[in-house]
């Protein structure tokens, strides 16, 4: 797999993914919506981690700094 997600990216998926699980676990938000998030947060922390979004595939996004030739 090629990482197409840039270190901000990452950071931000990686920190919205705990403030979405703190949400659904504290009981602030409950019901469908609260699995949601959840379900969100899960695959938020997933590609944060392997540095890779499908979606970002599909579209042609990539937030990797390019290389510098040598």
């Amino acid at each position: 797999m090629k990482k197409n997600m840039g270190s901000t990216d990452r950071l931000l998926r990686l920190l919205l993914s705990f403030a979405m699980a703190t949400l659904a676990l504290t009981g602030l938000v409950t019901g469908t919506l609260g699995i949601i998030l959840l379900a969100a947060a899960g695959i938020f922390l997933l590609t944060s981690i392997v540095g890779m979004c499908p979606i970002y595939t599909l579209i042609g996004v990539n937030t990797c700094p390019r290389k510098k030739p040598v």
